[in-house]
């Protein structure tokens, strides 16, 4: 498996913007899928983007409009840009890799993806 590590996370006051990085340990076209999760205290481990090879993405209803998911193969990095960030926002964000296809209309589920990562802290101030 893969080592995946985020950062990138922080305070920011409402509306504002952060951008998050996972750099992979190897290369990040190795995989067919990416996707950034986040999981709120008591809530359950929700996908919000995700990118397939190709380039391919795919965003929650929550998100969409607001955060963009890209990838960098050049130093096996993904990030996610998070603009116009609200309270509901907050929440741990993880990072997640797949390395063989599956079928694309799981690609929003924490089951659908076998490497994670540790986690970043993303608190959102009204």
């Amino acid at each position: 498996q893969a080592q995946l590590v985020e950062s990138g996370g922080g305070s920011v006051q409402s509306g504002g913007s952060l951008r998050l990085s996972c750099a992979a340990s190897r290369y990040t076209d190795d995989y067919v899928y990416m996707a950034w999760f986040r999981q709120a205290p008591g809530k359950e481990r929700e996908g919000i983007a995700a990118i397939a090879r190709g380039a391919s993405t795919i965003y929650s209803d929550s998100v969409k409009g607001r955060f963009t998911i890209s990838q960098d193969n050049g130093n096996n990095t993904v990030y996610l840009q998070m603009n116009s960030l609200k309270p509901e926002d907050t929440a741990m964000y993880y990072c997640a890799a797949r390395p063989y296809y599956g079928p694309r209309g799981y690609r929003l589920l924490p089951s659908f993806y076998n490497s994670w990562g540790q986690g970043t802290q993303v608190t959102v101030s009204s």
